[in-house]
C-alpha cells in the first residue's frame, strides 16, 4: 500500500472513527478515506475515497473508488477496515 499524501500547510488528518469502530457505530462522509488493513497472510490491504453513502447518517455500506484500480464498487466496511475524516484547517473536507 502506498503511503498516505503529505498533508498540506493548516491540513490535518483528523482519525475520527478507529479500528476498534466498525460495523453500526462507523459513520463516514463523501470524501473520507477507508483504509483495510490485511488481518491474514496473503491479504493486500488496500485504500480508498468515499464516493457515496447509502444512509443519510454516514452508515455502511459505502461506495468506495479503490486507489489501485479506480473501480467503484459498493463495499460494506469488516472488522478490518477504518475510516479516516480529512479536514483542513477551516473545517471543510478536502476537495481531490
Amino acid at each position: 500500500m502506498p503511503a498516505p499524501a503529505p498533508l498540506k500547510k493548516n491540513e490535518q488528518a483528523v482519525p475520527t472513527t478507529g479500528m476498534e469502530a466498525t460495523g453500526a457505530s462507523m459513520r463516514a462522509r463523501v470524501g473520507d478515506e477507508i483504509v483495510v488493513r490485511g488481518t491474514a497472510a496473503g491479504v493486500v490491504a488496500h485504500d480508498g475515497e468515499i464516493v457515496g453513502l447509502q444512509h443519510a447518517d454516514g452508515s455502511p455500506p459505502y461506495g468506495v473508488r479503490w486507489a489501485d484500480s479506480g473501480r467503484v464498487p459498493l463495499y460494506l466496511p469488516g472488522p478490518d477496515a477504518c475510516i479516516r475524516h480529512l479536514v483542513i484547517g477551516d473545517g471543510h473536507v478536502r476537495a481531490r
